[in-house]
C-alpha cells in the first residue's frame, strides 16, 4: 500500500530550538493514525510541519509520493492537505456557509464544492448555513472547522485534539464520522488527541511522543489497553 503521507527523519522548532528531533511517521490510505504524549513532546509542532505552517530544517516530508518538504502551506492544502487546528479557529462573524465556502478558496480548481456531501456528515450545518458560527457551541464549531476542511475532498487530513472543549455527545459524533469517513473514501488522517475515548474509536495503530521523538509505534490491539495508553499520555 502507498503511503499517502511519509515523514523522515524530520526536525523543525521555533527560535529556543529544535522541538522534532528526527521523527518519522507514515499514514496510508484509508488509515486513521494516532499521535500520543504527554503535552509539551512535539505533537502539534508535527502537524504544523506537516502542512507546512512550521518549516523544516531538515528531514522529508513526502504527500502521495512527491517531496513537499519546501513546500508552503497553501501549496500543500491545495495538493489535497486539510488542516483542522487545536482551538478550530472558525471565522466567527461570518455565516456558517461562508465559513464553509472560505474552505473553498482554498482550491477552487480542485474537484467539486462538495457542500451536499459535508452537510450528510453534518446535518445541522445545512439548517443553520445562515446562523453566525461564533453562536454556535464548541463542538459545533469543531465539527463545522473539519467539514471546512472537506470541502475540497482532501487526501490526507489532519486533526490536532478535535475532543479540546467539546462536550461528550460531540465527541462521540465525531469518532463515528471519522470512522465512517475513511469507511467510504481511501483518505488517510493523522489524529493527535488526548481523549481516550475518542483514540480508541478511530485510531487503528499510534504513534508515541517523547521529548520529540517518535519513542514507540502501537496497535490497535495496544490502543484498547485504556491503562497502557493513560501511560502514554502521564505527565
Amino acid at each position: 500500500m502507498d503511503a499517502i503521507l511519509t515523514v523522515e527523519n524530520l526536525r523543525a522548532g521555533y527560535a529556543t530550538g529544535d522541538v522534532l528531533q528526527g521523527v518519522a511517521v507514515r499514514v496510508g490510505p484509508g488509515e486513521v493514525v494516532g499521535v500520543l504524549g504527554r503535552n509539551g513532546v512535539g505533537k502539534s509542532t508535527l502537524m504544523r510541519a506537516v502542512i507546512g505552517l512550521l518549516p523544516a530544517r531538515s528531514g522529508t516530508i513526502r504527500f502521495k509520493g512527491e517531496d513537499v518538504t519546501a513546500s508552503s502551506a497553501d501549496r500543500r492544502a491545495r495538493a489535497g492537505i486539510g488542516y483542522v487546528p487545536q482551538g478550530r479557529e472558525v471565522f466567527p462573524h461570518m455565516s456558517v456557509l461562508d465559513n464553509l465556502r472560505m474552505g473553498r478558496f482554498v482550491n477552487a480548481g480542485r474537484g467539486t464544492f462538495a457542500l451536499d456531501e459535508v452537510y450528510g456528515y453534518f446535518p445541522f450545518l445545512r439548517e443553520r448555513r445562515n446562523q453566525r458560527a461564533g453562536t454556535l457551541s464548541g463542538g459545533q464549531q469543531e465539527m463545522l472547522a473539519i467539514a471546512r476542511a472537506l470541502v475540497n475532498g482532501p487526501d490526507l487530513l489532519l486533526l490536532d485534539e478535535p475532543s479540546d472543549g467539546v462536550q461528550p455527545s460531540i465527541v462521540q459524533e465525531i469518532g463515528a464520522f471519522i470512522v465512517e469517513l475513511v469507511r467510504k473514501k481511501p483518505i488517510g488522517v493523522l489524529i493527535v488527541e488526548q481523549n481516550i475515548d475518542l483514540m480508541q474509536t478511530v485510531a487503528q495503530r499510534a504513534y508515541v511522543m517523547d521529548k520529540g521523538r517518535v519513542v514507540a509505534t502501537v496497535d490497535r490491539g495496544t490502543l484498547l489497553d485504556t491503562e497502557r495508553v493513560a501511560g502514554f499520555l502521564a505527565v
